[in-house]
């Protein structure tokens, strides 16, 4: 049994599925079939057939996992920078940085084109982060004294 899925116009919807007997032949065909080109750079992508909970579930938990992932590439990289001048933009506040490493990324939270007085600073490693958060914590940038510090997830502030 098989069954294309189509639009109310009989167009393919790009998917279908395909029912086996033998659940051998199913893995057998996931296993050969999926991630192979069918048509000049169209790769077809063959799964087991999964209920929408067991779908929800499955992003869920793939969420998740990129969330630490993510966490703890930047643990110790990113720094918070706040009491900045309204004359500080992205530009600027990597500018005062550059001299302690590599920065992978600067922003200054703005609301309405106006800065938020706050941003983020993120170093390619723990160690150029730390230098940075030395040498610039209390420095004076523009008119202001700057507050640096290693930047902490919403959960970990509120804990504290």
């Amino acid at each position: 049994y098989y069954k294309i899925m189509s639009k109310d116009d009989g167009k393919s919807k790009g998917f279908g599925f395909v029912a086996f007997e033998d659940p051998e032949a199913a893995e057998r065909a996931v296993a050969e079939l999926n991630g192979k080109e069918i048509v000049e750079g169209k790769i077809m992508h063959v799964g087991r057939a999964q209920k929408k909970a067991e779908r929800q579930q499955e992003l869920r938990r793939r969420f998740e996992q990129l969330k630490i992932e993510r966490m703890n590439r930047y643990q110790g990289v990113n720094l918070y920078v706040k009491n900045l001048d309204d004359t500080i933009d992205d530009e600027r506040l990597r500018k005062e940085f550059t001299l302690f490493g590599t920065i992978t990324s600067t922003k200054v939270m703005m609301e309405e084109g106006r800065s938020k007085g706050f941003g983020f600073v993120c170093f390619s490693s723990p160690e150029e982060a730390t230098k940075a958060v030395t040498e610039m914590n209390g420095r004076i940038v523009g008119s202001k004294p700057l507050y640096v510090a290693l930047a902490q997830r919403k959960e970990d502030r509120k804990a504290h």
